[in-house]
């Protein structure tokens, strides 16, 4: 069994990402994959200064031990001014190459707006940085105030059907890369 760790970016109470992230790892949890969530609007992270240790943030160890111990990721962001939270990068620039190469990783992101691909590309490139491996599949949910029942369900087929597609994709490249 693969243990994928999803990583919401988002400080919103009702946060579109975390609630795409939540589908997400259900559908991954579904498919025989262990699951944890980092809802970093419960941690407390410091701004990264690019130092080794934050003795003073225990939450710092915790991520990074958590993700060290991670087969695979769900990163999930709001799209902010074409590009990813400050939320997500911060927690991303907390971790190392020690935590981050290796894993398989997907991306969601979540807007406003019309859906594009300016968040999902910058996290391809944060984390091929890193030496992890981005699974082809993305999800971008344009218009997030009406994709989401108040159930927190999604409420159109296709997109559902994307998820689906998406977490089959994470838990089978996750598993072909550890073994």
């Amino acid at each position: 069994m693969v243990k994928i760790v999803g990583i919401g970016g988002s400080l919103r109470d009702d946060s579109y990402s975390m609630q795409a992230l939540a589908i997400a790892l259900n559908k991954v949890q579904a498919l025989g994959a262990e699951v944890e969530t980092l809802d970093l609007r419960k941690m407390q992270l410091p701004f990264c200064d690019a130092g080794d240790s934050y003795p003073d943030y225990p939450d710092v160890e915790r991520l990074k031990k958590t993700v060290a111990q991670a087969d695979g990721l769900i990163l999930a962001t709001p799209e902010y001014h074409g590009s990813v939270s400050g939320v997500i990068k911060n927690a991303l620039d907390l971790m190392s190459f020690t935590e981050l190469s290796g894993k398989v990783a997907g991306a969601i992101s979540v807007l406003g707006g019309q859906a594009n691909s300016n968040a999902l590309n910058e996290l391809r490139l944060i984390m091929r940085w890193v030496h992890a491996w981005v699974i082809p599949e993305q999800i971008a949910i344009g218009q997030a105030w009406q994709a989401f029942a108040p159930d927190g369900s999604l409420k159109d087929e296709k997109l559902d059907q994307r998820f689906d597609d998406f977490a089959s994709s994470l838990v089978s490249n996750t598993q072909k890369l550890a073994s």
